[in-house]
């Protein structure tokens, strides 16, 4: 296609790939010629296609994206790098762009930022993501390692007080997958004094209370502080439905007395609320495709005005994979990152 940016996108989820590859060839002037899932595969494809832009996770199996960049810049010299990662580590994003990338766009900005970072890099210029504040990225492969001092006080805070309010979305293969990612993110919110909600079927609820347990969370102490509120996902979507398709008042005002609830019982004095939440993935695996969506949309309304973030769990075997439906896509559009990391805990 002539005039067009020839792209190869690389990431193990292949949810998320496909995701950005159907985004980025809504656009006349970008053309995606290659996908990999793993490092090796990255360079070898790179030393093949020359594309002018590489997309590149960092968490890749058989050869991180580091150093698959290392390499890459050996075999195809002219292609850009774009890191696109849902690591939040100064470190890591540092030593990303020392190999010579030209940006760096976390997962969960990439709905804003990701067009206006491949501008940039086509013009030669660098980009660093939003979740970055301040400029001391821009420009770093030629700039000496900062100290330990500097790279500590570059970390971004816990928790995440400086960043937008996030509605991220997670494709499990199973319910062990599940019960591990919710309580990993329970444990680290309650660790910083915030608080959380889980909006979960009752299996779901019991497993990921009992691995808190094992972990050595006092849940009962949390329970009573009010820092841990538990919610059965059935009986929260009776109380938000009306004819099969959430109500927009009853679901702002249930969703707002929860937020303010919960928000009363943090700690610290930016006191932050995460919502761990399976009600639109309930609808859809019962059958309700649009009414998940409309919830979808709902609850991304609600919980920016309200100050709170959320992980949506879908187990994958109630998401459609086909090429042809447009519902993954959909959900996905719906949410500010695919397989997000956890909020930023």
């Amino acid at each position: 296609m002539e005039g067009s940016t020839s792209i190869l996108v690389v990431d193990d989820y292949e949810p998320w790939r496909r995701f950005v590859s159907t985004t980025l060839q809504k656009q006349p002037k970008l053309q995606v010629i290659g996908e990999a899932l793993d490092g090796l595969e990255a360079v070898q494809k790179a030393q093949q296609l020359q594309p002018d832009l590489i997309l590149l996770d960092i968490g890749l199996p058989t050869l991180n994206g580091i150093e698959a960049a290392r390499r890459i810049r050996e075999v195809s010299p002219k292609s850009k790098i774009l890191f696109l990662s849902e690591n939040r580590t100064w470190d890591i994003a540092e030593e990303a762009l020392r190999t010579g990338a030209y940006a760096y766009v976390t997962k969960s900005s990439a709905g804003s930022e990701l067009f206006p970072a491949i501008q940039q890099v086509l013009q030669g210029k660098q980009f660093v993501t939003a979740d970055f504040a301040g400029p001391h990225l821009i420009g770093l492969e030629h700039k000496p390692v900062a100290d330990a001092g500097e790279r500590k006080k570059s970390v971004a805070p816990l928790p995440p007080v400086n960043v937008g309010i996030r509605h991220e979305v997670e494709f499990y293969a199973d319910d062990a997958g599940f019960v591990d990612r919710f309580a990993r993110l329970t444990r680290a919110v309650l660790e910083v004094g915030n608080a959380v909600v889980l909006v979960a079927t009752e299996p779901h609820r019991t497993a990921i209370v009992e691995k808190l347990r094992r972990d050595g969370v006092d849940v009962d102490a949390v329970l009573q502080q009010g820092r841990y509120i538990l919610l059965d996902a059935g009986e929260t979507l009776s109380k938000i439905m009306v004819a099969d398709f959430p109500d927009p008042v009853h679901c702002a005002t249930l969703v707002g007395d929860l937020i303010t609830r919960a928000a009363n019982a943090a700690e610290g004095k930016h006191p932050r609320v995460a919502i761990c939440g399976e009600c639109a993935p309930t609808l859809l695996a019962e059958g309700h495709a649009e009414a998940a969506i409309r919830l979808e949309h709902l609850w991304d309304e609600i919980t920016r005005r309200c100050d709170a973030d959320t992980l949506c769990g879908y187990l994958g075997s109630a998401v459609p994979r086909q090429e042809s439906s447009p519902i993954f896509e959909r959900i996905c559009a719906e949410h500010s990152a695919v397989q997000g990391c956890a909020l930023g805990y």
